[in-house]
């Protein structure tokens, strides 16, 4: 809890985002089949009334959770989002949400209010059809409810 809380400072003071568009522990439910699970995404950020960014927390490892959380930030609102954090609250990969490629590194790479306002302007924000929403539904389930790890709660 500490290390989210050291990320909303960030989001709030450094980068410049208003208090009102940061929208902490947004709930996501995801349906695979016959599964329903509840998901948390820690923040999402608009930029201009819609949701640009996505930041997902955990510890350990960065890498291994790049997939899970484009799951997510694509669960989250049913068309893609521009960009996708992923932190451990020391360190940060920025995702570009449609390709999820790294975009910058570190916690200095999550974009200031006007970058994240320039690249919502710049990077697409497709629909995304139901069959692929199920796809990202199954991804998300076998990270955080299969592949789950005791030190993730």
């Amino acid at each position: 809890e500490r290390l989210r809380q050291k990320i909303a400072r960030l989001l709030l003071g450094d980068k410049g985002h208003a208090r009102e568009d940061v929208h902490a522990r947004v709930p996501v439910v995801a349906r695979a089949g016959d599964k329903v699970f509840p998901v948390a995404v820690d923040f999402v950020v608009h930029a201009k009334g819609r949701p640009a960014m996505v930041v997902r927390f955990g510890p350990g490892s960065l890498v291994t959770r790049h997939r899970p959380a484009l799951a997510a930030a694509r669960l989250a609102h049913r068309e893609q989002v521009p960009v996708v954090v992923v932190t451990n609250g020391r360190d940060a990969d920025v995702l570009r949400g449609d390709t999820g490629k790294v975009y910058g590194q570190g916690l200095a790479a999550i974009p200031s209010r006007e970058e994240l306002a320039a690249m919502a302007e710049r990077w697409p924000y497709p629909a995304l059809d139901e069959k692929r929403l199920e796809k990202e539904a199954r991804i998300l389930h076998a990270f955080e409810a299969v592949g789950a790890c005791g030190c993730d709660s």
